[in-house]
């Protein structure tokens, strides 16, 4: 073909209008040129769908980049980039079913000649996209025959497992509520039983030294021991629990929440992509009918610009789909495995204590076997009237 324009001189060309067509091209159509070589897969195919061409638009550009293929794992193509040339040869003019069926003869190896798409991204995401977003959101959460019967359709990623799992993770966090205040309601029981323990010991101590006779001071101060040991099998208990608690917070305060706000990242960008796809899908329909009406599209006629941003826009939300999904994906296994393991680990760890304790307490006071206790009254409160006249003179 003779009118393949080299790269070096296509940005230097000046708008011009199309052959057979009434609109000048749009100038935001000039990129950057440039050619990519690509190793054919063994079904002979380079991993792209290509979109425009004669007879209706003076551009062929690509449309999807397929994943693991050769055109994906080379990097260099991109939804939107404009294919001037396949191994050197202008394809100006060409239907997408020329090109297409050329890239085919081409066994082994083919060269692109292509022209990259020059566009900030942002500048596809207009204020119909927002509300498309919001759509999204909205229909997520609806039952099929609610969303039909008010004329939303369902997008094919709505109700997505992942998304759902957030009512998964809140019925995880009230599981994880409720153990630590419980545990927290045992371990302020249990300070509140040292401290009774502790008084208790003070007491017997005090009474045993005072006592006169040797059996029954010798028995008081036993006893008052006992609830000493008490007090503390009681301060060893708060002090294996309190990283139990310590641990169950942690993974309802942080792990939790972090897990919640990934998913919640994850559906953000997942309406986003949903929401540029249907962007795609309108604008092909509205393709379709002006072409069944043979009447020309302005956006088409000038090299589809609009279309081909939103293709760019569509396809890097996908990437960024794709990347949080499997950040979630990973998140949630090792939630899981966390809330498995962990939560075993720590009701074992609580469970252990708390039978320690109770098994330290009942050795300790089936050991102090000191009654009945024999107290001559008679005596100890002559003892204790002498020595309160002594502390009153």
């Amino acid at each position: 073909m003779s009118n393949w324009v080299p790269p070096t001189a296509r940005n230097n060309r000046q708008p011009t209008f199309n052959q057979g067509m009434e609109y000048e091209l749009d100038p935001r159509n000039v990129g950057i040129p440039g050619s990519v070589q690509l190793t054919k897969d063994a079904k002979n195919l380079i991993g792209i769908s290509i979109g425009g061409g004669s007879p209706l638009c003076p551009c062929l550009y690509v449309v999807q980049v397929f994943d693991n293929t050769p055109a994906a794992k080379d990097g260099t193509l991109s939804s939107g980039d404009e294919i001037v040339g396949v191994n050197n040869i202008s394809v100006k003019g060409k239907t997408k079913v020329e090109v297409a069926k050329a890239i085919q003869a081409i066994k082994a190896e083919v060269t692109i000649n292509y022209v990259k798409l020059q566009g900030d991204p942002k500048q596809g995401k207009t204020l119909d996209i927002v509300l498309k977003k919001v759509k999204h959101r909205i229909v997520e959460n609806m039952s099929s025959s609610t969303a039909d019967s008010l004329g939303l359709s369902r997008a094919i990623l709505c109700n997505d497992t992942l998304v759902k799992r957030l009512e998964e993770l809140q019925q995880n966090s009230s599981v994880y509520i409720g153990l630590i205040e419980k545990a927290r309601a045992m371990m302020k029981s249990t300070a509140k039983l040292i401290a009774a323990h502790k008084a208790f010991g003070e007491a017997f101590a005090a009474i045993g030294v005072k006592e006169p006779q040797a059996n029954a001071s010798l028995a008081f101060t036993r006893f008052g021991e006992a609830h000493r040991n008490l007090e503390r099998f009681g301060t060893q208990l708060l002090r294996n629990v309190a990283p139990v608690v310590n641990d169950l917070t942690t993974y309802l305060n942080k792990a939790i929440p972090d897990t919640r706000l990934t998913i919640k990242k994850y559906a953000d960008v997942k309406f986003e992509y949903l929401a540029y796809c249907l962007k795609v899908k309108e604008m092909d329909d509205e393709e379709y009918g002006y072409a069944a009406m043979h009447e020309s599209l302005y956006r088409v006629e000038t090299g589809n610009y609009e279309y081909r941003l939103v293709l760019r826009c569509r396809h890097e939300a996908r990437v960024r789909f794709a990347k949080l999904r499997q950040d979630v994906m990973v998140k949630l296994e090792l939630l899981d495995h966390k809330h498995v393991q962990d939560l075993c680990t720590q009701l074992r760890r609580l469970v252990a204590s708390l039978t320690e304790y109770h098994k330290e307490c009942i050795t300790e006071m089936e050991e102090t076997d000191i009654f009945p206790i024999e107290i001559d009254l008679n005596r100890a409160l002559r003892k204790t009237s002498a020595s309160a006249e002594v502390e009153a003179q």
